[in-house]
């Protein structure tokens, strides 16, 4: 009865919009391009004005410190250290040296800001979205959310001339379903999608986003003699995960080395079949002359990243939604040298000591250059739910992070979270995956995070997360966070899922992204409208907590094999 009523009224307002030509949308020229099912989609949501959305702008005037995001505004209290996730100084090893040399640990306990970052201009948290969440069904938002904006991407892209990188993962929409068991594209593009443990706490679906990362090497990666080979292929990344994670060896599917010529388990011997990799100084097959540099990714290595809708069923079952709300690309363009890197982490640090606002090479539709080596370009929801390039300002969102920050590993975040060996080549799944813990730490990652933090996110306002996971005097349930996988500890209830679909909805709406993207609909109570950069966001006792976004593996899984062995 339920769903008859919802397709009556789809379809009565369907045949509205056609009956009146759809007036209000046609001012907008990317959405008169739309097709029949983007119509839907802006049936299923509730109108707003022209004048009522945030025009579009070509420079980046609103917010000149975009790179800052949210999370850097939060009340700590004091004692609520969530800065520690992007922010570390690691020691220096120079039998072990790290990639990332920018050492900005003292942030945590410190504000680094321009006159411009005093201010908090994610003004998107201070909404209130009640009214708009009363106003959208539960039906329209799943049926908004399980809508495919993805396959008409490309062909619209080529119709406008673009010139930048064109999305060619033929069925990414349907997620897992794009993939085979092994992570490799059933249609052959080259992308190989990974599991991993998603970041503290920005990626937990209870906060918001559901996501996944595909890798693809350069061609030569993939083929011997000019040909496709799937072995080569996988020992090339298998490769690139050793050096990002600077393993002394990790399992790898069965190899032969005498077929390869190498001696890839480093026993000095060439045995029909190895199941382990050792640190090699060039690649395989037809990259066999390219040297592997420590913690960096080979030029030309892509990724490709969707940042999706939670979605749900009937039962509460958390899962990936066709909808994307954003797709990101990075391509590695450069290889630096350590002089190179040197000198780039050098100048981030004067600037950031000195306030000044950040700058980055504008390489138009080919996207925008971070300064260590990688292009990226973004697209994103336009009113309709289409899927659009990304404006300068909303780029800029994703630059800081990317850029300088001393967490990451070569500049991204998902692939040194891979569960480590051939278990973790396939489409992400949070099911059964053990909290493992950092790499120079004890406790799960998300246990600790849960101490460490005060909550469930960086701004300690997700109630589920507070009911579930903590006492009433504020202390972990450590005896039930240990007993439980990552699905569980970071999925939200049917109800949470729908109304941060909601919310988030009314962003795209308004289209009010340079504002802010977080999927909340009551205005948030801990985090600063203006920080006064002469007091310490905290005292000296949190001011500095140790991690690196590596995880150890070992405890779940015979996939690595550690020094000691």
């Amino acid at each position: 009865m339920l769903l008859s009523l919802f397709s009556r009224r789809l379809f009565w307002t369907l045949s509205l919009c056609l009956l009146l030509g759809c007036q209000q949308d046609q001012s907008d020229s990317a959405e008169e391009s739309l097709g029949a099912i983007d119509g839907v989609s802006a049936a299923l949501l509730p109108t707003v004005a022209l004048d009522q959305r945030l025009p579009e702008m070509g420079t980046h005037e609103a917010n000149p410190e975009a790179p800052v995001p949210p999370m850097c505004y939060t009340k700590t209290e004091g004692r609520h250290n969530p800065c520690y996730v992007c922010h570390q100084v690691y020691p220096r090893n120079p039998e072990q040296p790290r990639m990332n040399m920018l050492d900005d640990g003292g942030i945590q306990g410190s504000y680094l800001f321009s006159d411009e970052g005093l201010k908090n201009h994610w003004a998107n948290l201070f909404v209130d979205r009640s009214e708009w969440l009363a106003q959208v069904s539960d039906e329209a938002i799943v049926a908004y959310t399980n809508q495919d904006n993805y396959q008409a991407l490309p062909a619209r892209l080529q119709k406008q001339g673009w010139e930048g990188f064109v999305p060619d993962l033929a069925n990414f929409d349907l997620a897992a379903a794009a993939f085979d068991k092994q992570g490799f594209a059933r249609d052959g593009s080259g992308w190989v999608a990974f599991n991993y443990k998603p970041l503290p706490s920005t990626f937990w679906p209870t906060n918001g986003n559901t996501d996944d990362v595909a890798i693809r090497l350069p061609e030569k990666f993939r083929q011997v003699d000019g040909k496709f080979s799937r072995a080569v292929y996988q020992l090339n990344l298998a490769l690139a995960e050793l050096s990002i994670k600077q393993l002394p060896r990790m399992r790898i599917h069965p190899s032969d080395e005498q077929l390869h010529g190498r001696d890839l388990d480093g026993d000095g011997q060439l045995r029909a079949e190895t199941q382990w990799l050792a640190p090699q100084s060039h690649f395989f097959g037809d990259a066999k002359e390219i040297a592997v540099l420590n913690q960096q990714f080979p030029k030309g290595t892509e990724f490709i990243h969707s940042v999706r809708y939670v979605g749900v069923d009937t039962q509460g079952n958390i899962s990936v939604p066709r909808r994307m709300k954003e797709l990101r690309y990075m391509q590695k363009i450069r290889e630096l040298t350590a002089s190179d890197l040197d000198n780039r982490y050098r100048t981030e640090r004067k600037e950031k000591v000195l306030g000044e606002l950040p700058y980055y090479v504008d390489h138009g539709d080919k996207g925008r250059e971070n300064g260590m080596g990688w292009l990226l370009t973004g697209f994103i929801e336009d009113y309709q739910g289409a899927l659009r390039p990304q404006t300068r300002e909303e780029m800029l969102f994703c630059m800081g992070c990317h850029a300088a920050i001393g967490t990451t590993i070569d500049q991204t975040f998902a692939f040194s979270r891979k569960v480590t060996g051939p278990e973790g080549w396939g489409y992400i799944n949070l099911r059964g995956m053990t909290d493992a813990p950092s790499v120079n730490q004890h406790e799960g990652e998300i246990l600790q995070y849960l101490k460490r933090v005060g909550g469930g996110s960086e701004f300690r306002e997700n109630p589920e997360m507070l009911q579930r996971w903590y006492n009433s005097d504020g202390s972990v349930k450590e005896a039930a966070v240990q007993a439980a996988d990552v699905y569980t500890l970071i999925t939200p209830s049917r109800e949470r899922a729908l109304a941060m679909n909601k919310a988030y909805s009314h962003i795209v709406r308004h289209q009010s992204f340079v504002q802010g993207r977080d999927a909340t609909w009551l205005p948030a109570n801990n985090v600063h409208r203006q920080v006064e950069d002469s007091t310490p966001p905290l005292d000296a006792e949190y001011r500095f907590f140790g991690w690196d976004m590596r995880l150890d593996w070992s405890a779940t899984q015979n996939s690595v094999a550690h020094t000691e062995q």
